[in-house]
């Protein structure tokens, strides 16, 4: 179940990487547009959208500000994204919010709209939540090597607020195990949408069981 089934005027962050559902998400926020945005976001609850960058860079220059008429050229990205919730905010020094983020419902964006101060909104329409489909049998080898990584890591020392993936953990769900994976396998940010944006949790997980064969990695 959603939340809510859209949002009138959802913040959008352009960034280079894909956001899936469950993903955890550390940022580092310096530009002006983005700490108003995230102060809101901080004090109210409110999510902001992740999408993927197409064109243009997450950092605006001067070169690009909408001031000088080319921003709005050099920003393009993906109409389907990902919410981001907001669970740890930090003010380290004036001008620097850390946050730590997870990723929840995907969504659809729809009539983006550049406001003066550079920040991107849009009407978003939440997408359905994955279903939560077991692993069967011939795919558990997927999951049980997603396990072997996060004991490997955790007896490295790897304290848990550095592990890339945060409980709680579902290593029997298709799409959690799926998501997973695709925040850890090097791919291309246009093979990690596609996989996003994926209706089918089943599918996703067999086309990361896949690339996990492609790639060398034992299941």
């Amino acid at each position: 179940m959603t939340d809510t089934p859209s949002h009138d005027a959802l913040p959008l962050f352009p960034l280079e990487l894909v956001l899936f559902p469950g993903s955890y998400l550390p940022l580092r926020i310096f530009e002006v547009r983005y700490l108003d945005m995230v102060n809101q976001c901080g004090k109210s609850g409110a999510p902001f959208g992740v999408v993927t960058l197409t064109r243009g860079s997450e950092v605006r220059t001067a070169a690009s500000d909408p001031a000088g008429g080319a921003g709005t050229h050099q920003e393009v990205f993906h109409p389907v994204g990902t919410l981001a919730r907001i669970t740890q905010l930090s003010r380290p020094q004036p001008g620097l919010i850390m946050i730590n983020c997870i990723g929840a419902q995907r969504f659809e964006v729809t009539r983006p709209a550049l406001l003066k101060h550079g920040l991107w909104v849009g009407l978003a329409e939440v997408l359905p939540d994955d279903q939560r489909v077991p692993i069967p049998e011939d795919l558990l080898p997927v999951a049980r090597a997603l396990a072997r990584v996060l004991d490997t890591l955790k007896a490295q020392g790897v304290t848990p607020e550095q592990m890339p993936i945060q409980p709680p953990y579902a290593l029997h769900d298709c799409a959690w195990v799926a998501n997973r994976w695709c925040d850890l396998l090097p791919m291309a940010l246009a093979q990690k949408q596609r996989l996003m944006t994926l209706d089918n949790p089943l599918l996703r997980l067999e086309l990361v069981s896949d690339l996990l064969e492609r790639n060398g990695i034992a299941t």
